[in-house]
């Protein structure tokens, strides 16, 4: 599904406003939280899911404390 959005000013900042068929395909609705990823496609949304948010707070923690084991384990 491709749909074009328009860049719009809300407030001070900038937004772009959804569509109903896409609040309605991620099953979220005015209010809810979105996660905003990068994907080798371009840029991905999904609904927020918490537990997975702690896990992705715990995976950036161990990769910042982590960071020069993980760096020599990749060679």
């Amino acid at each position: 599904m491709a749909t074009a959005v328009k860049i719009t000013t809300i407030g001070n900042s900038v937004g772009i406003v959804l569509p109903k068929e896409i609040l309605s395909h991620l099953h979220v609705e005015k209010g809810d939280t979105l996660y905003v990823t990068e994907s080798p496609d371009g840029i991905r949304l999904s609904p927020y899911d918490a537990a997975l948010g702690r896990k992705l707070d715990a995976f950036e923690q161990v990769m910042r404390e982590n960071r020069d084991v993980l760096k020599k384990l990749a060679e």
